[in-house]
């Protein structure tokens, strides 16, 4: 068996070992979300505002436009410039947008990238920014545009645009083209590498959790300190005095302290240690009683054997017969203790058949009145209807034999038995009352163990102590109850059983 000081070390191991695994699944969980949330947002724009600003500013919208011969139509204008466009976009890996700014919004007019046909909508959304540099190139009146937008693919975008006025470029280009016209260039929107991610993660986020990892070591050291001293210490008190009680001491107890689980384990230790105690004590009554019911009949035979083998009998016959009555109570006794232990075990078997209870009492009672009348006591049976009950006649017989048996046995002559039946809560109750010795407080609890007799120094000794136990064994295994009632010495007694009515009676 695990000493207490070892079961405690084990019980504090167990728990700090807990919280470390508790601790690091929550960091691990902790530092993966943030990676994920770091992997998963977008890069910074102003890198990618920067390049399309100098790419933008590479373009040289004067270079493409002002060359082309001026007695071309705007179409024709639009289609030469879009091809530029498109071998712009395909030298610099980057995507090309020509737009036409109306009332309710721009609609593309050429899209290097295809996605967009002629004449579609596009939805641009504007981000406050400004290059300097780009700014001077373009002069005064043009406008410079960045933000994002969302192709009718689902790629997202990032854009630098720009759109002449009458000065600068734009009054140089102006009559060549119209001049809310809107010229994008765009890169995919960059997301955060793993690289990246790691780097920004060892970088700024891994020494919090570092710290915290060690603040919560510290906290996880006190905490199963504290916890494994709270639950360690009852928990070792108990063990002790399961201990004591496997040595053989049933008197311990412990005290009920700590958390309610541990409080209700406590109770339950001690319910447990009384329940032992009891059960040793009957333990100890019983084989006393079984070696004083024994010794006596056994005794006897022995005696009255001897004087029979020595020839001192003065009547073999006579002491022949003493020893026949003594070895029928020690086969009597046997038979009890055997039926007693087959029903206890539930391998004693029973007929199942509808009884009536009134009759059966009649015929116990008529059976008895031989008895009654020798000591001069009157035996009363008072029968009123009641349910049938299912269950085994002769055991109920038996039962009730016993029951009336025992008010005759230790009521005085001109004393009184009455037997009642009557209807009691879906069943029937039978009880037997007498105005006899009556049973001392002391003894009505324990009435019904194997062997217990109350005061044998009062009354007959005409029994064995079985008779009782048998009763109730036989009462509950009919689903019924059966319990003693006295007043105390002198006030009599009754014994009241009741068995469930059968189903349909």
């Amino acid at each position: 068996m695990r000493k207490p000081k070892q079961f405690a070390f084990s019980l504090r191991l167990r728990l700090l070992t807990s919280y470390l695994a508790l601790l690091l699944i929550t960091l691990s969980v902790g530092a993966v979300a943030l990676m994920l949330l770091i992997g998963g947002r977008s890069a910074p724009h102003a890198p990618s505002y920067e390049r399309l600003a100098a790419l933008t500013q590479g373009l040289n919208y004067l270079d493409y436009i002002a060359d082309i011969p001026i007695d071309r139509g705007r179409e024709r204008l639009h289609a030469q410039v879009h091809e530029l466009l498109d071998l712009f976009a395909k030298t610099r890996d980057v995507r090309t947008v020509h737009a036409s700014l109306r009332s309710d919004g721009p609609v593309v007019l050429y899209d290097s990238a295809g996605t967009y046909s002629p004449g579609a909508w596009i939805h641009l959304r504007g981000e406050r920014y400004h290059n300097e540099k780009l700014a001077k190139v373009l002069g005064r009146g043009s406008e410079q545009f960045f933000g994002s937008f969302v192709d009718p693919d689902g790629g997202q975008w990032l854009y630098a645009g720009v759109m002449f006025g009458n000065h600068g470029i734009g009054q140089r280009i102006g009559s060549r083209i119209v001049n809310n016209d809107l010229w994008l260039l765009a890169e995919p929107l960059p997301t955060v590498s793993l690289q990246e991610t790691l780097a920004v993660f060892s970088n700024a986020l891994a020494p919090p959790l570092l710290q915290a990892g060690l603040v919560g070591i510290l906290f996880a050291l006190l905490l199963a300190a504290l916890i494994s001293r709270t639950i360690a210490q009852p928990l070792q008190r108990v063990a002790k005095a399961a201990t004591g009680v496997a040595r053989g001491d049933d008197t311990v107890n412990v005290p009920v302290s700590g958390p309610p689980e541990l409080r209700s384990l406590a109770d339950s230790f001690n319910h447990m240690t009384a329940e032992v105690r009891a059960a040793n004590a009957a333990q100890r009554d019983f084989l006393s009683n079984v070696s004083h019911d024994l010794k006596t009949p056994l005794t006897s035979i022995q005696g009255y054997a001897q004087a029979i083998v020595d020839g001192a009998a003065e009547d073999p016959q006579a002491a022949a017969q003493i020893i026949y009555e003594e070895a029928s109570r020690l086969n009597r006794m046997v038979v009890e203790l055997t039926h007693l232990e087959q029903l206890q075990a539930g391998k004693l078997s029973m007929q199942r058949e509808r009884i009536d209870m009134a009759r059966l009492c009649d015929g116990v009672v008529n059976s008895l009145q031989v008895v009654a009348g020798q000591g001069h006591i009157q035996l009363i049976a008072d029968l009123s209807p009641a349910p049938d009950i299912l269950g085994d006649g002769d055991r109920l017989a038996q039962v009730l034999t016993n029951l009336v048996s025992n008010a005759l046995k230790f009521t005085p002559a001109g004393g009184l038995v009455r037997v009642t039946v009557a209807r009691s809560g879906g069943g029937t109750q039978v009880s037997v009352r007498d105005d006899g010795l009556g049973i001392a407080p002391d003894d009505l609890p324990r009435i019904f163990e194997r062997f217990y007799q109350a005061d044998k120094a009062r009354g007959p000794r005409r029994g064995n102590g079985l008779g009782l136990a048998i009763a109730q064994e036989i009462v509950e295994a009919h689903g019924g109850r059966i319990n003693a009632e006295s007043a105390g010495e002198g006030a009599g007694a009754e014994f009241v059983v009741w068995l469930p009515g059968a189903v349909g009676g």
